[in-house]
């Protein structure tokens, strides 16, 4: 400031000596910088941003026009002042006042901006971090971080010393932090669960406790399982965080594999077996062509020969209906051609002493 007033001086002399009359022609000119940044503003800038794709920077301009415009003036009115002679103790308040304006039309503006860029994040669906289930977190925390930052400054505007209020909220953020730990846990897991997508919602997971559900929320605080018997279960995600995780709708496709175990008396004919395992996974409807269903001989059981089919069903919420199917039509097959499904038998043998 005192440099641009240093620079302006061998002018002022041209309206004459009088302090006052400066600051006026000082005034003046402020307003019309200023009015001359708004055209600026207002028609070569909007021009420019019009010939791009986006429309980040039409708002941003937008948003830039009246912080600007403030800025001027009130660099023009602080010059004038000080042009002005206004002594002490006037112009220092005037200056902390001046100065106490701007901040807060910076901290306003950044403040928009901020909400505009974190909005927008939230609708691209490749920024996994920001999506509208996290949009409030980071919206507030930005909007608290900005005006700390504001406070800050304005009171270092008007000289007070900010070292005890810093050392008091540090105790502050401390004792909050002891006693919301576990608040903060699960906030911090669903940041990692978002952030990590090791599950959308409408996928269906399994967890360490066998809790097998489709997942209607993904929150902040929690995670929310609708089980098969439309039971709600709700999940600190903390402890998502930390648990092994089967998601079932996971992969390249959202196909599930169906397995249907079956055993057969010894003596069976295995090839005859097989093909009327494949015959009942044609026949069934549900029941996906691509892949196609296999038999697998898995084992000699202890009483029976032990076999596996194997077929795939469109989604995993199909899995017990589908089960239920297949064994139908399996048993009704195997009752038809005679194939025994033979049951756990012991061989008992007494020995005696001769007579």
């Amino acid at each position: 400031m005192k440099n641009l007033q240093d620079t302006l001086k061998p002018y002022l002399q041209l309206v004459g000596d009088n302090a006052l009359i400066q600051a006026l022609v000082i005034l003046a000119l402020s307003l019309l910088a200023a009015q001359i940044t708004s055209l600026f503003f207002g028609r070569v800038c909007k021009s420019l941003t019009r010939r791009t794709h986006t429309t980040i920077d039409d708002h941003l301009i937008h948003l830039l026009h009246r912080p600007v415009f403030i800025t001027v003036v009130l660099i023009g009115i602080q010059l004038a002042i000080r042009v002005g002679g206004l002594g002490d103790p006037w112009a220092k308040n005037a200056h902390s006042l001046l100065l106490s304006i701007g901040i807060l039309v910076w901290a306003l503006f950044l403040s928009r901006v901020a909400r505009m860029m974190l909005v927008g994040m939230s609708r691209r669906h490749s920024i996994r971090l920001v999506r509208q289930e996290t949009l409030p977190l980071f919206l507030n925390a930005t909007l608290i971080l900005i005006w700390i930052l504001a406070i800050y400054l304005l009171f270092s505007a008007w000289g007070i010393n900010m070292t005890a209020w810093l050392a008091s909220a540090g105790v502050l953020g401390i004792a909050v932090g002891f006693g919301a730990k576990d608040t903060i846990a699960n906030l911090f897991g669903g940041m990692f669960i978002l952030a990590d997508a090791p599950y959308k919602i409408g996928d269906y997971i399994v967890l360490d406790g066998n809790e097998r559900g489709m997942v209607t929320h993904i929150g902040i605080r929690s995670t929310r399982l609708l089980t098969r018997d439309d039971v709600e279960i709700t999940i600190p995600n903390s402890i998502m965080v930390n648990s092994k995780i089967v998601n079932q709708s996971g992969g390249p496709h959202e196909k599930f594999r169906v397995r249907v175990k079956v055993g057969v008396a010894y003596g069976s004919d295995i090839d005859q077996v097989k093909q009327v395992l494949l015959d009942v996974a044609n026949s069934v409807d549900g029941v996906c062509d691509r892949p196609e269903p296999r038999v697998r001989f898995r084992q000699f059981g202890e009483s029976s020969l032990d076999l596996e089919l194997l077929c795939w069903v469109e989604e995993p919420e199909l899995r017990g209906r589908m089960l239920d199917a297949l064994n139908t039509q399996v048993y009704k097959q195997f009752a038809q051609r005679g194939i025994e499904i033979p049951f756990p038998q012991r061989d008992l043998h007494i020995k005696g002493e001769s007579a």
